[in-house]
């Protein structure tokens, strides 16, 4: 009999297979089709199915309060504006690299409720954040041949992600996960297509096509996985298994497109897993877990 943590370890781990596959597919589109085509095709259909999904759920609700509207509309910014920063980075740097980056997060979230909303900080997490950003130098390397303009990018990406995830948190318990999500995607259909409307619209192959629909399955996938993980078990158990991304990530890096990450980045990367995971532990320890809704909702 399957205990329900390991049920939500595996779904955790669905869901970063999903994550890591549309970016994966994305990546291999770079160059072949403008990336605000791109993001505006994936919105409308990612926004149609998760809308679908939302509605058979019984969770497809957009009343809310003007507060919880603010909120949500700047996650929408932050969801949107990390998606252009990470897939630029993306389309120029090793997929492990720009994963490996996006890792920092639980480091960033729990830096800026210090900061911005007046949660508890203490010399444990200061010393942890501040190794996991010796990881992150490890990674991106300044001043050597490998730090460019993405890797800036990459950072950005982190920063955008991290706000969307701040404002999540701000987001009352009367406004159901998914459509919190499905408001977002509908954010970034919005978003990229005002961008795209000036620009020429490029012809697609069928394989274009078919990629386009593998990396759109897979990050509704990696969503629906991730709204799952979150009614079952207990999350100081899965959520460190979030992680696993980075794992798909290495292979589908040298699999895909032939790349193997710098020995350096791999020790920033275990850095920034560790610390990760550390903070994770001290969540649960100190009984301030991440809340199974602001998970869901943020995806990665």
């Amino acid at each position: 009999m399957i205990s329900e943590n390991m049920r939500g370890a595996g779904l955790m781990m669905l869901a970063m297979v999903g994550f890591t596959l549309n970016d994966t597919a994305l990546k291999t589109l770079a160059g072949e089709v403008p990336l605000f085509q791109l993001l505006f095709i994936r919105g409308v259909l990612a926004t149609a199915a998760l809308a679908v999904m939302a509605h058979f759920m019984g969770q497809l609700d957009f009343r809310m309060s003007r507060r919880d509207m603010k909120w949500v509309s700047l996650r929408a910014i932050g969801e949107a504006s990390a998606a252009y920063f990470f897939l630029t980075a993306l389309f120029h740097m090793p997929l492990a690299n720009a994963t490996a980056i996006l890792q920092t997060l639980p480091l960033t979230v729990t830096l800026g409720a210090a900061l911005f909303m007046g949660m508890p900080f203490g010399w444990r997490r200061g010393s942890t954040i501040l190794i996991g950003f010796i990881g992150v130098l490890l990674i991106v390397r300044p001043g050597t041949e490998g730090f460019n303009q993405y890797s800036v990018y990459a950072l950005m990406a982190v920063l955008c992600v991290t706000l969307r995830d701040l404002s999540t948190r701000l987001v009352s318990q009367a406004v159901p996960s998914i459509t919190v999500t499905v408001t977002s995607a509908a954010g970034v259909m919005v978003f990229f297509g005002a961008l795209q409307l000036p620009a020429t619209w490029e012809p697609m192959a069928l394989t274009e096509i078919g990629l386009l629909l593998a990396a759109t399955t897979s990050i509704v996938g990696g969503y629906a996985f991730s709204v799952m993980v979150m009614r079952i078990g207990d999350i100081s158990f899965i959520a460190p298994f979030r992680y696993t991304g980075l794992i798909w990530a290495l292979i589908l890096g040298w699999v895909v497109f032939g790349d193997w990450p710098h020995p350096l980045t791999l020790i920033g990367g275990g850095i920034v897993v560790a610390s990760g995971i550390y903070m994770l532990y001290r969540e649960a320890i100190v009984g301030r877990r991440l809340s199974p809704r602001n998970l869901a909702r943020g995806g990665r």
